[in-house]
């Protein structure tokens, strides 16, 4: 089986967007704040913007699809 690199890009964004947003619903938002404070001022964990990033990546994934 081939895979081309856009597919491998997008589960790897995949992977990564449920990976931000378990980390924003589940719990882990002070962890990630306490132990990456720079990149979580310009990243925040907020429920809002990883559910947005997901179903950006899902809309993405069926345009590749």
């Amino acid at each position: 089986m081939e895979y081309s690199i856009e597919i491998i890009i997008f589960y790897i964004l995949l992977i990564d967007s449920v990976g931000a947003n378990l980390l924003a619903w589940g719990g882990g938002r002070s962890w990630y704040q306490r132990n990456f404070r720079i990149f979580s001022r310009y990243f925040p964990a907020t429920r809002g913007w990883t559910t947005f990033y997901l179903i950006l990546v899902l809309f993405i994934g069926t345009l590749v699809f």
